[in-house]
């Protein structure tokens, strides 16, 4: 019994301060909801029903832009909803009403997979839209933007730099710091997760590198 607690004891203590931090930190997961749901309310669902605020002109095909909205709220409001998942021990087994394979545990590269992918996508996006946005407003590119019949540019890109994109980054790094609890309390080797780290920071540096490239050029 000592010989097991003392391993115990060793393998907190090879956790670095971060990693220790992550894996008790379940309150991401609850703020990252918070903020997924209030910016599908209040900013998605809001210009889905016709509002303005934030749209700064006039779009060319409304109908469509309301429905892509709406169904940016839902997507997002959904992803809100699986970050609670993630630190819920609900959230690692498949539900006893789904055949064959009720009640068994959910692999955790099947949860942390996808999770990845969208928090990647979603640290990649703001960081590259602040960078562009903020070019934009110092001279030294020009953005453009399509499917408007007017449009106040100046307007739209402030909106960007100081609203949509930390959004963005904001609701990437609680998902990161979600995925990164439930990668921990899962029960994944150190290495394996330092491993993994290094390189989904490698990837979000590569997909900002080409999402700047790709907006300026």
């Amino acid at each position: 019994m000592n010989e097991k607690t003392n391993h115990v004891e060793a393998q907190v203590e090879r956790l670095t301060a971060f990693e220790q931090w992550a894996k008790k930190a379940v309150w991401p997961a609850y703020l990252g909801c918070f903020w997924a749901v209030m910016y599908a309310v209040f900013v998605r669902f809001y210009q889905a029903a016709g509002g303005t605020l934030g749209l700064p002109g006039q779009l060319e095909d409304l109908k469509m832009t309301y429905m892509a909205s709406y169904i940016a709220g839902v997507l997002i409001m959904t992803c809100g909803f699986i970050l609670i998942a993630l630190v819920k021990p609900w959230g690692r087994v498949v539900p006893t009403w789904v055949p064959f394979i009720g009640g068994k545990n959910i692999h955790r590269l099947i949860i942390l997979i996808p999770t990845l992918f969208c928090t990647a996508y979603l640290m990649a996006h703001g960081i590259s839209g602040m960078i562009t946005k903020a070019f934009h407003l110092a001279g030294v590119i020009t953005l453009h933007f399509n499917g408007w019949v007017s449009l106040d540019v100046h307007s739209l890109v402030l909106w960007s730099l100081l609203f949509y994109e930390p959004w963005f980054l904001t609701m990437g790094i609680l998902s990161g710091l979600t995925a990164a609890h439930y990668a921990l309390a899962s029960g994944i080797s150190l290495s394996a997760f330092r491993r993994g780290l290094a390189i989904f920071l490698s990837f979000v540096s590569l997909l900002t590198i080409y999402c700047v490239l790709s907006i300026i050029f």
